[in-house]
């Protein structure tokens, strides 16, 4: 796992699209079609507004896969994941070949779960853009995760710190407010990425970003599979890495 330190938000944004940005391009040189994950969150939004200003990347043979989503929850809902993407990525990519939202509020939830990991199952993944939460957790697998299922997505329930994160961020009013179940995809279908972008600023996050660099390799600590990966890059901002490098402060 490569371990990158920037100034501040921004800057980070902008280096994890870049290094996102040039692995989506060598991977367009050598097949047709590339698919790629994207997560969602504020720990995104840089990265993803310099990620669609990349140059040279195809996005007509480009498909996107999401990454997690809460159950029952409303694409019209502010909070939405798919709303989000839709609006800050699909709107602004005419041209791409496709986006595969998971539909969490479908009345038959397995059959939605079993659809969208059908369709990952066929692909290989060139990178997997993603974040941590400040329970360690990667897209909403909480501790402890289920690091073993070998399922491209599986229902999760949330626990009380990663519904309070989304209240913290602002996507719901109260805790209550958070739905108390998400379709996620796996540990073991994250790792499968042939990169993995983790763009992680604040210094909300320097605990978990500690808990990436050093807890043990257990359920406890999901974040600490990145360790596992060949091609990880961990990219924080100087706020992040202050429990990992005392001197960011």
């Amino acid at each position: 796992m490569r371990i990158c330190v920037y100034e501040d938000a921004k800057d980070l944004g902008l280096h994890a699209a870049e290094v996102g940005a040039k692995r989506i391009r060598q991977a367009l040189q050598k097949q047709s079609d590339v698919s790629i994950i994207l997560a969602t969150g504020a720990s995104q939004f840089t990265m993803l507004e310099a990620l669609l200003q990349a140059p040279d990347i195809d996005w007509g043979r480009v498909e996107i896969f999401h990454l997690d989503e809460y159950v029952g929850l409303d694409i019209s809902h502010p909070a939405s994941f798919r709303k989000y993407l839709k609006e800050r990525v699909a709107n602004k990519l005419p041209a791409l070949k496709a986006f595969h939202y998971i539909n969490a509020d479908e009345k038959d939830l397995d059959a939605e779960v079993k659809r969208v990991s059908q369709l990952i199952a066929q692909r290989k993944v060139a990178v997997a853009f993603i974040g941590i939460g400040e329970n360690g957790h990667l897209a909403f697998n909480d501790p402890p995760a289920n690091v073993e299922t070998k399922d491209p997505y599986l229902v999760v329930e949330l626990d009380t710190a990663c519904r309070k994160q989304q209240v913290g961020e602002g996507w719901f009013p109260s805790v209550d407010a958070v739905p108390t179940h998400a379709v996620t995809m796996s540990i073991q279908q994250i790792l499968k990425s042939e990169c993995i972008v983790c763009t992680v600023p604040d210094e909300r996050k320097a605990p978990a970003v500690k808990m990436a660099v050093t807890a043990p390799i257990e359920a406890l600590y999901p974040c600490a599979y990145l360790r596992t990966h060949d091609d990880c890059y961990l990219m924080v901002d100087m706020p992040a890495a202050t429990d990992i490098f005392p001197e960011a402060k």
